[in-house]
């Protein structure tokens, strides 16, 4: 365990965690979770992320990291009308299909069958309202938001990687400084951990499960894979797959959303620079649970005190952390001119927020593009 491992370890856990802590809180929220329940959920998906991490690592030999799933966080947060237990099947659906399709290789063809553009103009339309609504707040408190702005674009000069993390870090002191909110009491429970009797509503699964899956396999576990190939590792997809998929339907009692392979961060753990042994480099996978356990035992701290910024900060972070993710998933909506336009109907149908018969806006979008996709190659037949 060499120092360079702890510090790439340390850096990835940060960045991972910082960046889009917010939005998972923003998540909760959307699904009527109290205090407790958020914490409960943050706490249970950082001990899966560790728990995921160091197994993985070590069974396989291959330095896997794992983490929550950035653009699912962002589809429960854009969510209207569910209860939490009805948001905890659909976390448990999701996780069980996620561990199928490692069990089940034809599944996995099926989700690769989904056009990436389409995947992608899913994955925009959700996240579009975040970035719509940094505007919102810069506009209602530019005294507290500009200055959040501000420190994101200089520090994306300097490095993207480290943006979202500043911007956090600087929301601290802006959110409770002389004229800002009251800093809550730090009370640190190491386990807070409360149990949510699942729900399982067909329209929920339907509108929020299947697209929570898709978008999770699509945007998070297949760029993993490819960071893994790109290093000079061959991934473990079925264990990967499996595993990852029951510690998500298992975190998912205590209210967490899934985990996953991690993509941008995993890029941290994998250089030479880790350790000079490729065959040694997996152990950054124990380093790095090992920071993730930290986060959850003081994970209820964090819970608390982002909980009592104004909401326009959170709102704010939120919404510069996802802008990079919004622009990837745009390009890869629109650049391909084949599915251009049943991607563009994709990404309306599901930035509109509709939702009919009890299923939401994700899983219409998805639906309308691969119907347009369909009628466009019928015609040219």
């Amino acid at each position: 365990m060499r120092a360079s491992v702890i510090s790439a370890a340390l850096v990835a856990a940060l960045v991972g965690y910082g960046s889009t802590i917010a939005l998972v809180l923003a998540a909760a929220r959307a699904v009527g979770a109290g205090p407790a329940e958020t914490a409960s959920w943050v706490a249970a998906i950082c001990w899966a992320t560790a728990a995921g991490s160091a197994l993985l690592s070590a069974w396989t030999r291959v330095p896997v990291v794992l983490a929550w799933s950035t653009p699912g966080a962002a589809l429960i947060a854009a969510a209207s009308g569910i209860a939490l237990p009805q948001a905890v099947g659909a976390f448990i659906a999701a996780g069980l299909l996620v561990a199928l399709t490692g069990a089940l290789p034809p599944l996995g063809r099926l989700v690769a069958a989904i056009p990436p553009a389409i995947a992608s103009a899913m994955l925009a339309g959700v996240l579009l309202p975040f970035c719509m609504a940094l505007a919102r707040a810069a506009g209602a408190e530019p005294a507290l938001i500009l200055p959040l702005v501000a420190a994101f674009l200089a520090v994306r000069l300097w490095n993207p990687v480290y943006a979202a993390l500043a911007v956090l870090l600087l929301a601290v002191p802006l959110a409770f400084g002389p004229a800002g909110a009251e800093l809550p009491p730090l009370a640190f429970d190491p386990l807070p951990f409360v149990l949510v009797p699942p729900s399982f509503d067909a329209g929920v699964l339907l509108g929020l499960g299947l697209p929570l899956y898709l978008v999770t396999m699509a945007s998070q576990n297949l760029p993993g894979f490819a960071v893994l190939r790109a290093a000079g590792y061959e991934p473990p997809v079925a264990r990967a797959l499996g595993l990852s998929g029951l510690i998500s339907a298992g975190a998912a009692f205590f209210g967490a959303h899934t985990v996953n392979m991690a993509a941008i961060t995993a890029a941290i753990c994998l250089g030479p620079e880790v350790h000079p042994d490729r065959d040694r480099r997996w152990v950054v996978g124990l380093a790095y649970a090992a920071v993730w356990a930290g986060f959850g035992l003081a994970g209820a701290a964090l819970v608390a005190v982002i909980l009592a910024m104004p909401d326009g900060i959170v709102a704010a972070v939120a919404g510069l952390a996802l802008i990079t993710p919004f622009l990837g998933a745009a390009a890869g909506a629109f650049e391909p001119a084949a599915t251009r336009f049943p991607a563009a109907v994709t990404f309306l149908v599901t930035a509109s927020g509709v939702a009919a018969l009890g299923v939401g806006a994700a899983f219409w979008g998805l639906l309308a593009g691969l119907s347009v996709l369909g009628l466009e190659r019928l015609a040219r037949r």
